[in-house]
């Protein structure tokens, strides 16, 4: 499946959105805590893009605070 171009989804696959922040899935879960909230529509589980985003800037903030 292709990722989508960024404004085109309002939800990601977890594959997805892995493939759009460049991460693997392994890591998605290795690290679950520390990702995006999910949902779950039937047996989907999917994040939001506003999910999505707030994680981006969680991780930029931290980034930040540390350099």
């Amino acid at each position: 499946m292709a990722c989508p171009e960024a404004g085109d989804a309002d939800a990601y696959s977890i594959d997805e959105f892995c493939k759009r922040h460049r991460i693997s899935v392994q890591l998605f879960y290795k690290f679950r805590d520390d990702m995006p909230a999910t949902f779950n529509v039937g047996s989907r589980v999917l994040v939001s893009r506003e999910a999505a985003a707030r994680w981006r800037a969680e991780r930029e903030a931290a980034t930040a605070a540390v350099g």
